[in-house]
């Protein structure tokens, strides 16, 4: 019998948090698996990856494929449906793709603890696959919520929009964009940050570094602040139990 194997595909991929932290629970919990990265340009190469590699049983997908994976798959979940985006992919006994979205469990897990009661409306930064679950989550956390944009689109604000007095009324701020990753960890999303007050609330995707220029800016002017490494943690689990689940 094949070795189970598991893997992360996206484009470029540098580290991986996924392929450390599977790598560890395999040792860890003595399962027989190993865990791959599949460095992969195009989103159509998902089909070689599984034709070509015995023992598949499952793929975390990042980006540039979160949303471009979708028509590869023969079915999604209720959630990867809502958002449109994937990032779990389970292949099943008969060959079968199935896509999930853990993100929206990650996050909400990860941001629910820090919610207070005057917490009604957050600034989502960026557009991408991943603001896209971050949306559905506040929806579920029952925030209102608009997105930031780089260039002006319908129903989007600019950096240029945000002003103190739209600070005054946006007391969570999400950023789903990739500024202040490392190696660019000196850069940071163009906000007025001195309008920041005690009774923000910065959370960043962004996991290394732990705590990014974004964060240390609001941490600056009193506010309350989280990176994404725990909710990379709680995606990693949410992901394994997708490939396990009986359906």
């Amino acid at each position: 019998m094949a070795k189970e194997i598991y893997g992360l595909i996206g484009y470029p991929l540098g580290h991986s948090f996924s392929r450390a932290f599977f790598t560890e629970k395999f040792k860890r919990e003595g399962i027989d698996a190993e865990y791959r990265n599949f460095e992969i340009e195009e989103a159509g190469m998902l089909v070689d990856i599984v034709r070509h590699t015995p023992g598949l049983r499952g793929l975390n997908c990042t980006i540039p494929h979160k949303q471009a994976i979708i028509p590869l798959l023969h079915s999604l979940s209720d959630e990867a449906r809502e958002i449109g985006a994937v990032n779990v992919i389970k292949v099943c006994a008969d060959g079968r793709l199935k896509g999930y979205n853990s993100d929206i469990i990650g996050f909400t897990k990860s941001l629910r603890p820090l919610l207070q009661p005057h917490h009604k409306h957050a600034l989502v930064l960026g557009t991408g696959g991943a603001s896209k679950a971050i949306c559905a989550g506040l929806t579920r956390l029952g925030l209102q919520w608009r997105y930031v944009s780089r260039s002006a689109r319908e129903g989007c604000l600019t950096y240029q929009d945000i002003t103190p007095e739209v600070l005054s009324q946006y007391e969570v701020i999400v950023n789903c964009s990739p500024v202040g990753m490392h190696p660019h960890t000196d850069e940071a999303p163009a906000l007025p940050y001195a309008a920041l007050t005690p009774r923000h609330l910065l959370y960043d995707l962004v996991y290394n570094p732990e705590e990014t220029r974004f964060l240390s800016l609001g941490k600056e002017q009193g506010a309350t602040v989280k990176g994404g490494l725990e909710m990379l943690h709680l995606q990693a689990i949410a992901s394994w139990e997708f490939w396990h689940k009986d359906e």
